[in-house]
C-alpha cells in the first residue's frame, strides 16, 4: 500500500557573495514588510476597532512600494514578501483560533533568517534550482536523492545563527506502508526518562545519548570566551559564531538521534502508545530543566506524530495522570507511595516489576483499551478529583510522579 504525503527535503548550499548578498537582503525586506504589516493590523484595531485581513495588507504593501523611502522593496522577490503577509495571516489564524500567543515583532538578531518561493518565485530544471533575482543556480549539497520525478512546489531558503545556508524543497513523496512486524504487532508503550531516554513495554531501554553533556565543557569555555569581548567588535561575533557551532553541533546529533529512533518505532509497530509530559512545566524545575530539554521529548513526540500519519500508524497519547509507575500491570492494584528512588518493587501479589518497564506496560494497556472501547485518543486536560489542573499541581507532578526519571 502507498500514500503520497507532502514532505521537505532539506540541503545545505554555499552560495556566491553575490546570492549571498541578494539573500541577505531578501531576510531584511521580509522582515520589514511583516513588522510593517504586524504594526498596521494592531493599529487598526486599537485605534479603529477594524480588523485588517491579506488582503488588505497586500494593498497596503504596493503602496508602499511606490513611496521614495521603501522604494528598496522593488529590489528583491515580491513573492518572499507576499509569503510574509500570508505567515502573519496564518499567525492572527492561530491566535484567535487560540492555538497560539499574538503575533510578535520580528527581531534581526533573534529572529530567523529565512525567506519562502513558490512556484513562481524559482525556477527548477534539470536538478538545478535559480532563485528568482538571481542568474546562477544554487550550489546545493545533495545528501539524498530527492523522490523519482518531484518537482518542489515550495522552497525555503534559512541562514542559522553559526551561518549555514540551508534550503528546504517542498515536494509530493509516494511512501510504502509496509506492514508492521510481528513482534510489534500489538503496539508497543513508550515511557520516556532520563536516565533511559525511552524504555519500551517489550523491556527494551533506550540509552539517553546526553549530546549536551558530551560538549558541556567546550560550551563553558567557548562561553567565557565570549564574555570577555567587546561589545560591537570583530572578536566578538567570531566568538559568537563559536558558541553558536556547538550548539549546532549538539542540536545536529540530537535531531538525527530523534530521527532515527522515531523512523524505527513507527516501522516495526502498527500501535504506538505515549504518555501526554507537560514539558513546558517540568522545566520549571531548575534541577532538572536542563536533563529534560537536552532529552528532547517535545520533538521526540512531534517526530512521532507526523511519522505515524505517513506510514498509516496509530500514535495514542494517554492522559498525564495516569498512575503508571504505581499501578501493578498484573493484577491492576495501586501501590500507595512511589518515591523517585524506587526503581524497583514487588506488588502484593507476588509480581517483581521494574518501575520504567512497569510504566510502560501500563502505558500500552491503556491506549490499547482507548482503541479497542472507540474512545478518543486526546488526553484528558482535567484532573480527576478536582475538575481543573493548574501550573503548580503539574510542576510537583513533573518533580515527583514521572515515570522514568
Amino acid at each position: 500500500m502507498t500514500r503520497t504525503v507532502k514532505r521537505a527535503f532539506k540541503y545545505r548550499f554555499y552560495p556566491s557573495p553575490g546570492q549571498a548578498a541578494e539573500l541577505a537582503r531578501t531576510f531584511g525586506c521580509v522582515r520589514l514588510v511583516y513588522n510593517m504589516a504586524l504594526r498596521a493590523r494592531t493599529e487598526a484595531w486599537t485605534l479603529r476597532q477594524e480588523r485588517v485581513g491579506y488582503n488588505s495588507t497586500s494593498a497596503l504593501l504596493t503602496g508602499w512600494k511606490k513611496t521614495e523611502e521603501l522604494a528598496f522593496l522593488n529590489e528583491v522577490s515580491c513573492v518572499s514578501l507576499q509569503q510574509a503577509l500570508r505567515h502573519l495571516q496564518v499567525a492572527f489564524t492561530n491566535f484567535f483560533a487560540k492555538r497560539a500567543r499574538y503575533p510578535t515583532f520580528k527581531s534581526k538578531k533573534r529572529s530567523r533568517r529565512s525567506a519562502e518561493y513558490t512556484t513562481s518565485g524559482f525556477r527548477w530544471r534539470d536538478g538545478r534550482l535559480t532563485l528568482a533575482k538571481m542568474t546562477e543556480p544554487l550550489d546545493i549539497v545533495w545528501s539524498r536523492p530527492l523522490p523519482d520525478g518531484a518537482s518542489p512546489s515550495t522552497v525555503t531558503v534559512s541562514q542559522d545563527s553559526a551561518g549555514r545556508w540551508f534550503v528546504s524543497l517542498l515536494c509530493h513523496d509516494v511512501i510504502e506502508q509496509a506492514p508492521a512486524a510481528a513482534t510489534g504487532a500489538g503496539g508497543v508503550g513508550v515511557d520516556a526518562g532520563l536516565d533511559s531516554l525511552l524504555t519500551l513495554s517489550t523491556g527494551e531501554r533506550i540509552t539517553n545519548p546526553k549530546h549536551e553533556r558530551r560538549d558541556r565543557a567546550a560550551l563553558a569555555r567557548a562561553q567565557r570566551n565570549l564574555a570577555r569581548k567587546e561589545q560591537g567588535s570583530a572578536n566578538r561575533v567570531k566568538a559568537r559564531l563559536t558558541v553558536a557551532r556547538i550548539h549546532a553541533r549538539i542540536t545536529d546529533r540530537r535531531r538525527d538521534h530523534l530521527h532515527k529512533l522515531t523512523t524505527r518505532l513507527v516501522r516495526e509497530n502498527q500501535t504506538i502508545v505515549i504518555e501526554d509530559l507537560t514539558v513546558r512545566n517540568m522545566v520549571t524545575n531548575h534541577h532538572l530543566a536542563r536533563a529534560i530539554s537536552d532529552a528532547a521529548w517535545r520533538q521526540l513526540r512531534t517526530m512521532l506524530d507526523y511519522k505515524s500519519e505517513w506510514y498509516g500508524r496509530n500514535l495514542v497519547v494517554v492522559d498525564r495522570w495516569l498512575p503508571s509507575s504505581k499501578l501493578c500491570s498484573v493484577c491492576g492494584a495501586l501501590a500507595e507511595r512511589m518515591p523517585l528512588r524506587v526503581r524497583s518493587w514487588t506488588c502484593r501479589c507476588g509480581t517483581v516489576h521494574d518501575r520504567d518497564v512497569n510504566a510502560a506496560r501500563n502505558i500500552l494497556a491503556e491506549g490499547l483499551s482507548v482503541l479497542a472501547c472507540g474512545g478518543g485518543v486526546r488526553p484528558q486536560r482535567e484532573s480527576s478529583r478536582t475538575g481543573r489542573s493548574s501550573a503548580k499541581q503539574e510542576t510537583q507532578r513533573a518533580t515527583a510522579g514521572v515515570p522514568g526519571f
